[in-house]
């Protein structure tokens, strides 16, 4: 019986597919840590208060990126070059989301405006994340290796997902507040897009190293395009959502201005 479950026991069983889909995770997070980085040290006055935050998302995303590589080197594995195709984080610089690269490269401080843009494409995308990852530990999470893994990756999706939310939260009451909601929906059916047109590829390339059927190919991308059509329709809003959760995990600094997860009301005060 074909189920999301035996699809993903397949990749991850299969060590060319999970040298494919390890790599891929691995310049995803290393990408998203120089970005990062490079934003840290960018930011306008007005909003340094962020410094501590983004440096700390930064080097999640880099440590997330060493431990697909250790899970590579643990099979005997190396990583792959990552195809056009498949490359999420690049195909949505491309399109737009975030702030593009030619801009982080310059030694101008960012403004404001681009750190809604910052803020909003770290809402959408973390709300992927981390939805990807609670289903990865759904059914890994018993592993003893790999289950350590995605656990640790997991909780700080969620912790980049509560900041995110949070800090737009925050600056959606002054005069951003226009700016932030127009640009939470561009990102976010942007990122719709982008996400059916990567697995399609993902199933595409998946699909020639197990060899599957081609009914099974076929299977498979139509409910990558039901999913689209649904996101599309509805469950965007999920990506755009700003709400004051109660008890969130999210990143806060320590009396040493260091960075700790914590269990807090992020609601704003």
């Amino acid at each position: 019986m074909l189920t999301a479950r035996s699809v993903f026991r397949e990749i991850i069983g299969d060590d060319k597919t999970f040298q494919l889909f390890a790599s891929i995770a691995a310049v995803g997070e290393a990408q998203g840590g120089w970005e990062n980085a490079e934003i840290a040290s960018r930011l306008p006055d007005s909003l340094r208060q962020l410094k501590p935050k983004v440096i700390r998302h930064g080097q999640d995303e880099d440590k997330h990126g060493r431990i697909f590589v250790g899970l590579l080197r643990n099979r005997g594995l190396s990583p792959c070059p990552v195809p056009d195709d498949v490359n999420y984080t690049a195909l949505l610089e491309r399109r737009g989301i975030g702030i593009g690269h030619q801009a982080l490269r310059r030694a101008a401080l960012l403004e404001e405006r681009d750190v809604v843009v910052y803020l909003a494409h770290s809402r959408v995308t973390e709300q992927r994340a981390s939805e990807q990852m609670a289903t990865l530990r759904k059914y890994f999470g018993a592993d003893p290796r790999l289950g350590r893994a995605l656990s640790v990756i997991s909780a700080d999706e969620d912790n980049h997902l509560a900041y995110s939310n949070e800090e737009l939260l925050n600056l959606v009451g002054g005069s951003l507040g226009p700016s932030i909601r127009e640009e939470l929906v561009s990102c976010a059916h942007a990122e719709i897009d982008v996400y059916r047109d990567v697995s399609l590829a993902f199933v595409r390339r998946v699909g020639a190293l197990l060899h599957w059927s081609r009914a099974k190919r076929a299977m498979l991308m139509l409910g990558v395009h039901v999913l689209h059509r649904y996101e599309r329709s509805w469950g965007w809003r999920r990506m755009v959502k700003l709400t004051p959760a109660v008890a969130t995990a999210r990143l806060v600094p320590t009396p040493e201005g260091d960075m700790t997860s914590a269990r807090a009301d992020s609601r704003p005060g």
